[in-house]
């Protein structure tokens, strides 16, 4: 049943980017100095999860590449490296210049030293969920290099700011931003049967069974690549010769889940401490919540790191809330069971 597994993949970059011209032409203007040896601006790139923002991020560069021998790129996941160090190390680590570095030992300023120094092929660093960085400074760190662009990738731009500096502030408003809204169920279609085209073999799945998909998605390509993947595995595993309904049914279930499962893994130590406050005392105030969370860490974060921590886990469907500004809850979002198959 499946032709190709590689195109429904989370992280697969396709040769075309559905419904994202504008978007890929913007930030392909943005990088566009560097085909001639100059400097880019800095990019940043907004929207909520499943939008399609790290896609047409590494779309774009990969496109680059393409076009010149003396153009690179790193990616950099901000939430698994939320440390300045990690961070640092990474980029370094790619670059070929982590050899000699050590974790515990190495200052921090060294490893910026050593960017400094860099005198390689120009070089695109993709920061994804950039909101995620402890220490936000390392910013205008990489925002003074020239040999470097930056992509800034985040869910929400005054979530970033709120956590910036003014000196940093100032310079990402004058940054080239690329905003990016949710898919429609009409695009999310054409996105999928793409996916079908390329992935799978004939006649496994109809139009209806991905439309159905699309609706259920809502708006997030990647929780609807997810169901169109697990249901195909299950599909293939049990050598049906089509997708069925009630693979569908149980496929998006999985699917929710698993992604839940995995945003749950990516939390933050402290991420996570304030999860299981609210999954365990729940519905709290963000004061109590901090209140209770502080208790239970040593180091604890600021009144408004954590709130920045609440708000990220409701972009990503780990909690809800309900209430205005003044008197806001926060409770676990639990698993939705209805479904349109």
């Amino acid at each position: 049943m499946i032709r190709d597994a590689r195109v429904l993949r989370a992280g697969f970059v396709p040769r075309e980017v559905e419904h994202r011209d504008a978007e890929v032409n913007h930030l392909s203007a943005v990088l566009e100095p560097l085909t001639d040896g100059e400097p880019a601006e800095t990019a940043l790139v907004t929207g909520p999860s499943g939008v399609g923002k790290t896609c047409v991020s590494q779309f774009v560069t990969e496109r680059l590449r393409e076009e010149r021998l003396d153009v690179e790129a790193t990616y950099v996941n901000c939430w698994r490296n939320y440390t300045r160090f990690r961070t640092l190390y990474q980029i370094l680590d790619d670059l070929g210049q982590s050899v000699d570095v050590h974790r515990q030992s190495t200052p921090h300023d060294e490893l910026v030293d050593r960017l400094q120094q860099f005198d390689g092929a120009r070089r695109v660093i993709i920061l994804d969920e950039v909101d995620q960085l402890e220490d936000p400074s390392i910013l205008y760190d990489l925002h003074t290099l020239s040999q470097f662009a930056l992509i800034c990738i985040a869910n929400e731009e005054e979530t970033l700011f709120s956590r910036v500096d003014d000196r940093l502030v100032s310079r990402l408003r004058s940054s080239e931003h690329v905003r990016m809204e949710r898919y429609h169920n009409d695009q999310l279609f054409d996105i999928l049967d793409a996916r079908v085209t390329w992935g799978l073999e004939p006649d496994v799945i109809t139009d209806d069974q991905v439309y159905r998909i699309a609706d259920a998605a809502a708006g997030d390509a990647r929780l609807a690549i997810g169901i169109l993947r697990t249901a195909a595995g299950k599909a293939d595993r049990e050598q049906c010769e089509r997708i069925t309904d009630d693979i569908l049914l149980e496929a998006a279930t999985d699917a929710r889940a698993r992604i839940k499962q995995k945003s749950l893994e990516a939390l933050t130590p402290h991420q996570r401490a304030v999860y299981d406050v609210v999954r365990d005392h729940g519905p709290l105030s963000p004061n109590d919540i901090h209140a209770r969370y502080a208790e239970h860490v040593e180091d604890p974060r600021t009144h408004r790191t954590v709130r920045t921590y609440l708000s990220k886990m409701e972009q990503y469907n780990l909690l809800e809330s309900d209430g205005t500004s003044r008197d806001r809850v926060y409770s676990v979002l639990e698993a939705n069971d209805s479904s349109p198959f």
